[in-house]
């Protein structure tokens, strides 16, 4: 999925309630929460490396509109001289089987999201196996203007696939 520093609200709304017995209005207050801690992104010092799958960005958890949205956010956010995104494209082979996504906070700590929970990981060998994976997916993605060019072809996909519904 879309990892939270890059989310719209309304995708969050979606993923923090998904599978979760959660209140509309809790779920659209932690979202806000969510979005607002976003502001980390435009700190000056700080540095930013994002590598998602396609499948990140083609799994659409609301309509065809929400994830033009996203698709804008992460355009936006590709942007920043500070941040580094990147996606893997479906017609990139992979060098492994992306079983669940991480965060690795300063070298130090990995974060894994799972349904249930966040697993933190600090064992220099648990976070030094997620440093390669990460650095092994990061080479197979695109960046810059290829990356916004893929964004670009999977938000007509969107588009297209909204006339289909509609």
């Amino acid at each position: 999925m879309v990892p939270a520093l890059l989310q719209t609200a309304e995708y969050a709304r979606l993923a923090l309630a998904f599978g979760r017995d959660v209140d509309e209005e809790d779920a659209a207050k932690a979202a806000a929460v969510r979005v607002e801690g976003q502001a980390v992104l435009f700190e000056s010092g700080r540095e930013f490396s994002f590598v998602l799958t396609e499948g990140a960005v083609r799994t659409w958890p609301g309509s065809p509109a929400l994830m033009r949205a996203q698709l804008d956010r992460l355009v936006q956010v590709s942007t920043l001289p500070h941040v580094g995104l990147g996606v893997v494209p479906w017609s990139t082979e992979t060098p492994g089987f992306p079983l669940h996504g991480f965060t690795i906070y300063d070298g130090s700590v990995s974060v894994v999201e799972s349904l249930t929970g966040d697993l933190m990981l600090s064992e220099p060998g648990e976070v030094a196996a997620h440093g390669e994976t990460f650095e092994a997916f990061a080479a197979a993605a695109v960046y810059g203007e290829g990356l916004r060019d893929l964004l670009g072809q999977i938000g007509a996909d969107y588009e297209e696939l909204a006339t289909r519904l509609s």
